[in-house]
């Protein structure tokens, strides 16, 4: 009686589940709920593109206007002076020309779109363990208890760095680093918010906006003498104002490098200065290593040599981007339970985010210590050789320009 009772039940539950089974048709259809990405719920005021490949600035209207003004003053010297100058003198000039253009674009874009060093903003768990340990050292409070400032201190090369505390971000910034009320983001080695390239200025994109108006100078030095060059050659054939008649686009491209010039050039050996001192724009307007602060105040970052500061500063090794704005949104994990002798487990998420931030202070400080390697010596050294030829080719159009003349 019991096994013969037994048995059909064991059937009758087996091809339940393979009826069951068999038939994909009979089970309702479940939309799986898709994971947003981190850039559709970042905190700071950025703007993303191309599922999130792409971060600039809330404020983009200026960044346009410089793409306008490099776009058009380029195509028209292209399109109106190139033909002339390459039949008359030389057909290097438009080439030249396309390589100056096509490097300031690249660079601008480089510097416009890329993440300039954002430092990940404090998890809820980690912001509250922060104030126990600012609460704890700064012990009991009284009815008129005013608490000190929150700063951290930190021997970097023999000096003593401040590390401020954002209370926006919720966390100590590392050396260097700022809070950009703009973009509302701490950015690491902050220099500026720069409202031409639409961005703000970091560790991350610096050596590209720097080459950005190196490389923006020359071009703009390079179509005003040209265009200039063009005017003249058309005035001993057929007059001034009848060359100005036949290259009317000549006159706006000389009006606008020459109002453009001055700043362009004076920016670029603004940074160049700064470069070479190993400083920020925001370091040197506040005399942060000044002597005026005291005989002991000194740049704690600074090589001692011109050559080794630039290639830190522009051949050193790109950090990776920390704030992952493509990645998924992961799903909240349960608090630990409390350990046996009453202290509570970190979260796990916590003990990354501290181990990632040492580890990016770890390697701030080695790489302030530690010499460039000899590999990025020999790409300054190249760059240089390539300025000198630059120069050299601008010497010969000009000899070139003289004996027409002649």
């Amino acid at each position: 009686m019991h096994l013969g009772v037994e048995e059909p039940i064991r059937e009758c539950q087996y091809n339940q589940i393979c009826t069951h089974n068999s038939s994909p048709m009979d089970t309702p259809h479940i939309k799986k709920k898709k994971n947003k990405r981190k850039w559709q719920v970042f905190p700071g005021r950025n703007r993303f593109y191309c599922n999130g490949r792409i971060m600039m600035a809330k404020q983009t209207g200026v960044f346009y206007l410089t793409m306008v003004l490099i776009l058009v003053t380029s195509g028209l010297f292209f399109a109106f002076d190139c033909p002339f100058l390459a039949s008359n003198l030389t057909p290097a000039i438009p080439a030249i020309g396309g390589v100056l253009f096509v490097f300031v674009m690249g660079m601008l874009l480089r510097a416009s779109f890329s993440d300039p060093g954002v430092l990940p903003r404090a998890t809820p768990e980690e912001a509250a363990d922060i104030e126990r340990q600012i609460d704890a050292n700064n012990g009991p409070s009284g009815p008129g208890y005013r608490p000190p400032p929150r700063t951290r201190e930190v021997l970097i090369n023999g000096q003593t760095v401040k590390l401020k505390y954002c209370f926006t971000c919720k966390i100590f910034r590392p050396p260097r680093a700022s809070h950009c009320s703009l973009c509302d983001n701490c950015v690491d080695r902050f220099d500026h918010h720069c409202p031409w390239v639409g961005n703000c200025v970091g560790r991350r994109n610096y050596r590209f906006f720097y080459l950005f108006i190196l490389s923006l100078s020359f071009l703009t030095i390079f179509i005003f003498a040209f265009v200039i060059t063009h005017v003249i050659l058309r005035s001993n054939r057929t007059g001034f104002l009848s060359a100005l008649k036949d290259s009317p686009a000549s006159v706006l491209e000389v009006v606008v490098c020459f109002f453009s010039v001055w700043s362009i050039v004076g920016l670029s050996g603004f940074h160049t200065y700064l470069i070479s001192s190993n400083q920020t724009t925001n370091e040197d307007i506040k005399g942060s290593w000044s002597s005026k602060r005291g005989k002991g105040n000194y740049n704690p970052y600074s090589y001692g040599n011109f050559i080794t500061n630039c290639c830190a500063a522009l051949c050193g090794p790109l950090p990776p981007s920390l704030i992952d704005r493509r990645g998924f949104i992961q799903p909240d994990t349960p608090q630990p339970a409390t350990q046996t002798n009453g202290t509570s487990a970190c979260p796990p998420n916590q003990v990354q985010s501290h181990m990632v931030v040492c580890l990016h202070l770890t390697n701030q400080t080695r790489l302030f210590l530690s010499p460039p390697p000899q590999k990025f010596l020999f790409c300054y050294w190249l760059s240089l050789k390539i300025q000198f030829v630059f120069i050299c080719i601008a010497l010969l159009q000009c000899r070139l320009f003289q004996s027409s003349l002649t």
